[in-house]
């Protein structure tokens, strides 16, 4: 049977989703292990998004094949009784068997929290970048207007031997001003290694005076990683949400 689970994640203390050799401090490594002691043999997990080491997950999605007596709220309640208190399983469906997390999925969903008040806020520390500067968010936002559509996202790819299409589309960049953080929000068809963060980074540089919206047009076309800015750090990414064409 093919499993379906929905999955959030606090990303903090862990190596990223994708399950490593040198370390088993995975995310997809700690629920391969748990699923595994259930079934009694080895179990492949499938993620929609191999999250960085830090990077967060309020909707990551994940499929795997096994056989168990278990219904689905069985195996729910198994796993999270089993998984660290900061991984839960938030559902398990039956899936279709043709059904894969990562090559079905339409839409994928980020968003980037900075912290732009001068005072940190102790309780969300672990899920902003503090940047604290004030930034030209209209600025910000002429540029990603720039961004958004289909392009060769080369520039903001951190995998220089990625030998793949670099290709992808964003649908949507929208930039909310609030009294202490800006949220990035990201909507699009796929996104490439460090993609998000460096096109944060990137969106910083312009509002702080440092680049002007319109070389957005240069970064694109030059399809070189040095053109485009920092790669904002880890923490303040979150996966909110995975779309599929139907519910499986």
């Amino acid at each position: 049977m093919n499993y379906r689970m929905d999955i959030q994640y606090d990303g903090t203390r862990y190596g990223g989703w994708q399950k490593q050799k040198d370390t088993d401090n995975t995310i997809q490594g700690k629920i391969e292990d748990v699923l595994s002691k259930m079934c009694g043999k080895q179990v492949s997990v499938q993620g929609a998004g191999r999250t960085d080491a830090g990077v967060h997950a309020k909707g990551q999605v994940a499929n795997a094949l096994f056989e168990t007596e278990k219904t689905c709220e069985e195996i729910c309640a198994y796993l999270n009784y089993y998984l660290p208190e900061d991984i839960e399983i938030v559902s398990v469906t039956e899936a279709q068997e043709r059904f894969h997390s990562r090559l079905n999925a339409r839409e994928k969903v980020y968003c980037y929290r900075i912290a732009a008040g001068i005072h940190k806020n102790v309780f969300e520390r672990k899920y902003q970048c503090p940047l604290h500067e004030n930034l030209d968010v209209n600025a910000m936002r002429k540029a990603a207007k720039i961004l958004e559509g289909t392009h060769d996202f080369k520039s903001f790819c951190s995998n220089k031997k990625m030998k793949k299409s670099s290709v992808r589309t964003i649908y949507n960049i929208e930039i909310q001003e609030l009294s202490q953080e800006i949220i990035l929000t990201f909507t699009g068809n796929g996104f490439l290694y460090n993609m998000v963060r460096i096109l944060v980074g990137t969106l910083i540089e312009v509002g702080r005076g440092e680049r002007k919206p319109d070389t957005m047009e240069e970064i694109l076309n030059g399809c070189d990683r040095g053109l485009a800015g920092f790669t904002a750090p880890a923490k303040g990414l979150t996966l909110l949400e995975v779309r599929y064409e139907n519910k499986d």
